[in-house]
C-alpha cells in the first residue's frame, strides 16, 4: 500500500526518508550556559527512533540575549559545538535527518519558562531563582504586550552585527553536522517584528512599505546562505498571518515566500500568529490542521515547497494533506510528545501490520508483529 506521507523527498542534496518531521520544540532544560544535556539527547534520539524522517532540535539562540528563557539551547559559542554534534549524531544514528533552527527572540526574550509563568522576568525572579531580566530589542520601540518591557529599536549598526551573528552561528551549525536548517521568522520574535506593520514603525530602509519591512528577513536569508552549503536545504518559519487588524497577511506571506525562494530558501514552514499575546499557554478552540490552508496557498502561489503544522494528529489526515498537494512535509509537535513513536505507528496505519517488521526498529518490530498477528487470529476465531 503506497502513501504520500511515507514517500521520500529530496531537497537539494539531502533525501528525507519520509514526509514526517518533528517540529522544533523548546524543552527549557538547558543550563544558563545554553549547553545540550542528556535530556536533549534522549528526547531527540527517541523521536528519530520513532520513525520521523527529519528531527529538529529546539531553536538555538544566536546570542545569550536572543534566548526566550535562561533555559534554552544556544549556539553563540564554540563551547556549544560538542553537545550539538552529539545531538546531530544521535538523530542520524537513529535513522532520521538531523535538523535545527536558529532564533533571536527580539522583544519576546527575557521570559520565565512555562512552569514559572511564561511572563517577562522581574526582580522577583532574580531574587527567587537568580534569573535577572535583561534588555530586549526589536524593530521599533513598541512593547509586545501591555506592561511588557519596552524594547530598544535596533540601529543599522546593530542590524549589521546581528547579520554577522546569524552567519557565524550558521557556520557552527554546519560544523555540528546538521543537514537541514530552519530560520525562525515567526511568533513575534525578532524577524517577525520587522515584518509586521503593527510592530515595525521605522522610517528607514528597514520599515515603511512591504519591501522595507521584508528587507531584514531577506538579509538574514543571505547571511545564512553565505555559510550554509548550497547542497543543504534551508527552511524559513513564518507566521503566515498576524490574525490582527492591520497586521501581516497571507497575501504578504505569499510575496515574502516568493522573495525567499529567490534567496535560495527551499521550504516555507507555515505557522501563524504570536506577534503579541503568547497563545501557547491558552486554551483556544482549534480544528485539526487549522494552518494547512496557509501552507496550501503559499505552495500553490509562491511555487515553493511547504511544511504544514498545527494539530495534525492522525496519520490518515497527515497523508491526505500531502496527497492533496497542500504541503510537502508534515510537522508533528505536541503529538510527538504524547507519542514519540507516531512515525512508525503511521507506517502501520498506512501500510498494514507488515510495517512492524519492515519499518520499526528490529528489536521492537519482530515482537510487535507477532503480537498483532496473534490478536488478529484470536479475533477471527471469535467472529461468528
Amino acid at each position: 500500500m503506497s502513501a504520500a506521507l511515507l514517500e521520500q523527498l529530496t531537497l537539494k542534496g539531502v533525501t528525507l526518508p519520509n514526509r514526517i518531521v518533528i517540529s522544533p520544540m523548546q524543552q527549557y532544560m538547558a543550563g544558563r550556559d545554553g549547553l545540550a544535556r542528556d535530556w536533549h539527547f534522549v528526547h531527540l534520539a527517541k523521536m528519530a527512533a520513532g520513525g520521523a524522517g527529519t528531527v529538529f532540535t529546539e531553536a538555538l539562540a544566536i546570542e545569550p540575549d536572543a534566548r526566550v528563557t535562561y533555559h534554552d539551547l544556544g549556539v553563540w559559542s564554540d563551547d556549544h559545538l560538542e553537545g550539538l554534534k552529539r545531538l546531530a549524531g544521535g538523530i542520524a544514528d537513529h535513522g532520521a535527518v538531523p535538523a535545527t533552527q536558529l532564533i533571536h527572540a527580539g522583544r519576546k526574550a527575557s521570559v520565565a519558562p512555562p512552569y514559572h509563568g511564561f511572563e517577562p522576568l522581574t526582580e522577583q525572579d532574580a531574587a527567587e531563582r537568580g534569573e535577572k531580566p535583561w534588555p530586549v530589542v526589536s524593530a521599533s520601540a513598541l512593547e509586545a504586550n501591555p506592561g511588557w518591557p519596552m524594547p530598544r529599536a535596533l540601529t543599522r549598526d546593530d542590524i549589521k552585527r546581528l547579520l554577522e551573528r546569524f552567519a557565524l552561528c550558521t557556520r557552527r551549525v554546519r560544523k555540528a553536522g546538521f543537514r537541514v536548517l530552519d530560520m525562525h521568522g515567526a511568533h513575534g520574535y525578532l524577524i517577525h517584528s520587522f515584518l509586521s506593520p503593527l510592530s515595525n514603525q521605522r522610517d528607514d530602509e528597514y520599515g515603511g512599505d512591504l519591501e522595507g519591512r521584508m528587507r531584514f528577513a531577506l538579509e538574514v536569508a543571505e547571511a545564512v546562505r553565505s555559510e550554509w552549503p548550497s547542497e543543504l536545504p534551508f527552511f524559513y518559519r513564518l507566521s503566515c498571518i498576524d490574525d490582527a487588524e492591520g497586521g501581516w497577511t497571507l497575501d504578504d506571506s505569499v510575496l515574502l515566500s516568493r522573495a525567499l525562494k529567490q534567496h535560495d530558501v527551499d521550504v516555507i514552514d507555515c505557522s501563524s500568529g504570536g506577534l503579541g499575546r503568547r497563545t501557547t499557554p491558552l486554551i483556544i478552540p482549534r480544528e485539526p490542521g487549522y494552518q494547512v490552508p496557509y501552507s496550501a496557498r503559499i505552495r500553490r502561489e509562491a511555487e515553493i515547497a511547504t511544511m504544514a503544522v498545527g494539530l495534525i494528529m492522525d496519520p490518515q489526515h497527515a497523508n491526505a494533506i500531502v496527497e492533496a498537494g497542500d504541503a510537502d512535509l508534515i510537522a508533528i509537535g505536541r503529538e510527538a510528545l504524547h507519542n514519540p513513536n507516531w512515525g512508525v505507528q503511521a507506517q502501520v496505519a498506512l501500510k498494514g501490520l507488515e510495517a512492524y517488521e519492515s519499518d520499526w526498529p528490529k528489536s521492537y518490530g519482530w515482537w510487535l508483529y507477532r503480537r498483532a498477528k496473534s490478536l488478529e487470529v484470536s479475533r477471527q476465531a471469535k467472529a461468528p
